[in-house]
């Protein structure tokens, strides 16, 4: 297991993942879009809305998207 290191006042964990090349591209292109500083901003800032969508969703709630003026359940959550 990593060994957590001091950053900033909070503990952290370095994680190396393999990741296909679209995931990579998808990761950059993500990254360029948003501005990030980082992949790991990427990937912080991903983390906080899937987490966020789930809890929705595990409340019992579901999310729409406004896609030309027809609002529809988000398709990625539907199922």
């Amino acid at each position: 297991m990593p060994k957590a290191r001091e950053t900033s006042g909070s503990a952290t964990r370095r994680i190396q993942m393999d990741m296909p090349p679209k995931s990579v591209e998808r990761l950059e292109r993500l990254r360029d879009i948003t501005e990030a500083a980082s992949y790991a901003e990427v990937m912080r800032n991903a983390l906080r809305l899937y987490e966020a969508m789930i809890e929705e969703v595990e409340a019992g709630n579901e999310i729409f998207v406004k896609r030309d003026g027809v609002v529809a359940p988000l398709a990625v959550f539907a199922g």
